[in-house]
């Protein structure tokens, strides 16, 4: 008799509340409000009509619910429109409810949360899939403490799905969707790559996700992804500083992250030799140490200072092979740059008779850039460079190998008989056509083993240096079309140039995109706001700039802590850059979603440079 009173009771009452709150929302009269901690915003993006009642019921649901360790709390403020609710959180600008970068270019936010809990099924629906079933099961376990079952996947039952689907002609390799609903999380793509970054997005969800008691819960969304540019890159210079395979480990897993496809290796310069070449040993036994190296305040080029000790390191062929199995099972091309002809100082000191001068020299201990050069007219250092050129081939199965070709001094070239001999049998009429008829001959050899070439926009004669004289960079030569354009420095007009000529072009303008240039010249908003495609250039022309990198050239990064400093958070800026559509950035948007990044860099630990300093007062 008692129970069944009871029971009577909490049926009565259960009416009472689903009236109440029917009468409530139907009279306009919602006296609810959104509390934000932390300043985050939530987005809805609701496809009923925004005056509707329902509009106004759907966005509170999605409100009640903790989507990041920030909470989004029912007030006691009226809100009693769907307008109303737009107006608090501006739903077109902000996309902080998907806390990700970089942002995706397309999503629907839905009503609904999904609990991701320890135990969920993971599945593959094909093969190919097995790794990367792997990858995602162990960073979960990482990232968020969560172990989940990998298994063949059963109807009805709430799981996490990775899906190839069938190539269509025109498709984007790199794209992906991702789905959260009731059922669980499906993620879908023509290609591993394209799963691959719908993981990392799904990575980036989780840890927004979790709540102070170790709930992971994921509001239902669906998101349509895909890459503005093809080339998203990150460049390391070990040439000055050689850092080891679990600091580049850790560059490719955070580059991962950020969807970052191209991982470029300044491997070789006047400072060091880092790469074994089996046929030529002095090359690391010599060319990859020397005795002390020029310190002082960073971009103090003129700094008297030394270190007063030694400095050395190479990667073997092994450790390479093992890094860039590394990078390839997270999407990531190595491109190794062999700086030729110039910035060749150690090699010069290794092997003498490489040099134009003939002298026999120490490897470099100070930064300035060097007359040292290459005697291009001497079949045998060609046969030498081809000979590299075929090693790191066998190591790195990247279709573009970057040859430098920067800041070259042609003192040397002027004033040796043989090259002057060489120039008059060739017809080239200045330093600079030599060096863009050396070039050509590198860009042959390359192209007959399959392969193109890449270099700085001084391979194409451009003068960029006050230390050149006019004559010396006068141009008749033409570079061969093939090569892609690496463009650092200049005039943009030079890039434009180059566009209008048909080369293809990677856009990383040095006051833009070099991380060891102070966050008071580049700062965190300033290389988020870098556009790759140069102001004028004609749109028939935009599908030449394939994309940009930023570069992390090491003079004054000795440490690993100096490295990270001033490459975090930057990265993230640029990997948004190289991925979001243009229309689609927002930078409040970017900075409301950076606090989940940098906490996820603290705990490995990734010394970044704190916001204070990312973002100095102007």
């Amino acid at each position: 008799m008692i129970n069944s009173i009871v029971k009577n009771h909490h049926c009565l009452f259960l009416a009472y509340t689903l009236f109440l709150i029917t009468f409530l929302v139907q009279t306009n009269v919602v006296a609810h409000s959104l509390e934000v901690i932390n300043n985050s915003q939530l987005e809805s993006k609701a496809h009923t009509d925004s005056n509707s009642d329902q509009t106004v019921r759907d966005r509170l649901w999605l409100f009640s619910f903790a989507t990041n360790s920030d909470y989004y709390h029912i007030g006691k403020r009226s809100v009693t429109s769907a307008a109303e609710i737009d107006s608090v959180i501006e739903p077109e600008k902000d996309m902080a409810g998907l806390v990700v970068i970089p942002a995706p270019n397309h999503y629907e936010l839905k009503e609904g949360v999904f609990r991701l809990e320890e135990g969920t099924i993971l599945s593959g629906n094909d093969s190919r899939l097995d790794e990367l079933v792997g990858y995602t099961a162990t960073t979960i376990l990482e990232d968020a403490g969560l172990e989940l079952v990998i298994s063949a996947r059963k109807k009805r039952v709430v799981s996490l799905n990775l899906e190839l689907e069938e190539m269509q002609p025109g498709m984007n390799k790199e794209a992906y969707s991702l789905e959260i609903n009731r059922k669980g999380i499906t993620i879908s793509a023509v290609d591993e790559a394209g799963v691959f970054y719908g993981v990392q997005t799904l990575r980036q969800l989780i840890l927004s996700g979790m709540t102070p008691d170790g709930d992971c819960l994921l509001r239902h969304v669906k998101i349509r992804d895909w890459p503005r540019f093809s080339w998203r890159a990150f460049m390391l210079d070990e040439a000055r500083y050689f850092k080891g395979k679990e600091q580049v480990k850790k560059l490719l897993d955070e580059m991962a992250r950020l969807k970052m496809n191209v991982f470029h290796w300044h491997l070789v310069d006047d400072l060091g030799w880092r790469i074994e070449i089996e046929k030529y040993p002095l090359l690391t036994e010599i060319g990859s140490k020397r005795r002390s190296t020029q310190v002082g305040c960073p971009m103090d080029w003129k700094s008297p200072i030394q270190s007063g000790e030694p400095h050395e390191g190479y990667y073997t062929g092994d450790e390479i092979r093992e890094i860039v199995a590394y990078a390839e099972a997270r999407h990531i091309t190595i491109v190794p740059e062999i700086e030729m002809p110039g910035h060749s100082a150690a090699a010069i000191a290794a092997y003498p008779w490489l040099g134009t001068s003939g002298d026999t020299i120490a490897v470099p201990i100070t930064f300035e850039t060097r007359k040292e050069v290459y005697n291009v007219a001497d079949p045998k250092v060609y046969q030498f460079l081809t000979d590299v050129l075929d090693e790191v081939m066998a190591l790195f199965p990247s279709k573009v190998i970057h040859i430098g070709g920067d800041e070259v001094k042609y003192d040397h070239w002027k004033n040796n008989e043989t090259v002057r001999s060489f120039m008059a049998e060739k017809g080239l009429n200045s330093p600079v056509d030599l060096q863009i008829y050396f070039t050509n001959s590198i860009s042959r050899y390359l192209q007959s083993k399959g392969r193109r070439m890449m270099g700085w926009n001084e391979i194409m004669g451009h003068n960029l240096h006050n230390y050149q004289a006019k004559k010396d960079t006068e141009v008749k030569e033409e570079l061969a079309e093939e090569s892609i354009i690496h463009f650092w420095k200049g005039n943009i007009e030079l890039a434009n140039k180059a566009a209008g000529r048909g080369y293809q072009i990677v856009n990383s303008l040095h006051s833009s995109t070099y991380l060891d240039y102070s966050y008071q010249s580049i700062s965190l908003k300033d290389a988020y706001h870098f556009e790759p495609v140069p102001e004028g250039l004609d749109v028939k022309y935009h599908d030449k700039i394939i994309g940009t990198g930023c570069q992390m050239w090491g003079e004054w990064i000795p440490t690993a802590g100096e490295m990270d400093f001033q490459v975090f958070p930057r990265i993230a800026a640029y990997a948004e850059v190289g991925w979001t559509q243009k229309e689609n950035k927002d930078y409040n948007r970017f900075r409301a979603a950076l606090p989940d990044l940098l906490k996820t860099w603290a705990k490995q630990p990734i010394y970044y440079a704190p916001l204070e300093y990312a973002e100095p007062q102007q």
